[in-house]
C-alpha cells in the first residue's frame, strides 16, 4: 500500500500510469467549462 503498489493512487503516480484509482482528469475540466459560461 505504498509507492510500489501499482493498484493504489500513490503507486500509479510513482509509476506514471493511469487507471481506476488514478483516472485522467479530462471529464472534470469539460464539465466545469459549460457551467462557467452559463453563469456569465
Amino acid at each position: 500500500m505504498g509507492k510500489g503498489d501499482k493498484k493504489t493512487k500513490k503507486g500509479k503516480i510513482a509509476k506514471g500510469s493511469y487507471g481506476n484509482s488514478r483516472p485522467h482528469k479530462t471529464k472534470k475540466a469539460t464539465a466545469e467549462a459549460p457551467k462557467k459560461e452559463a453563469k456569465a
